[in-house]
């Protein structure tokens, strides 16, 4: 069972987490608000899904609130994206930095820290990295 200390603490790096990838992306449209909210709630309801065997009698899967998480994110991801033309999607990269950022504040609130910190330290080295690779990088 987790203890209010340990909550608060999942609630506190999701916050710090979701802030640090909101000032990575705070040029674009859903910037450091939008992403500190965004891996809070995903934390918030990913320690209900843990909690919820302690707090009901009822056959629960905590399983089932983390993948309504991943698809509610999807429609959100889905509002960023839009065209410029045919050729041209725009907001691909905000979107997946939704994703993420909802797969990030889901690992604390399983409290799951090792992961958590390597899934962090990725996310922002590609969310800084400056010049987009694509296949002709590699063939270089």
């Amino acid at each position: 069972m987790l203890v209010d200390g340990e909550i608060i603490l999942r609630f506190v790096v999701a916050v710090v987490i979701g802030l640090l990838i909101g000032l990575a992306r705070r040029h674009k449209p859903a910037g450091i608000r939008t992403f500190t909210l965004l891996c809070f709630g995903s934390a918030i309801f990913t320690v209900i899904s843990v909690a919820g065997p302690f707090t009901t009698s009822a056959a629960y899967d905590p399983t089932r609130v983390i993948a309504q998480i991943v698809a509610g994110i999807g429609f959100l991801g889905l509002g960023v994206i839009w065209k410029e033309g045919l050729d041209k999607p725009s907001g691909l990269t905000t979107a997946a930095a939704i994703w993420v950022t909802a797969g990030l504040g889901i690992l604390v609130g399983l409290g799951m820290w090792v992961e958590t910190l390597a899934a962090t330290v990725f996310t922002l080295a590609i969310l800084y990295s400056k010049k987009p690779l694509t296949l002709a990088h590699l063939e270089e």
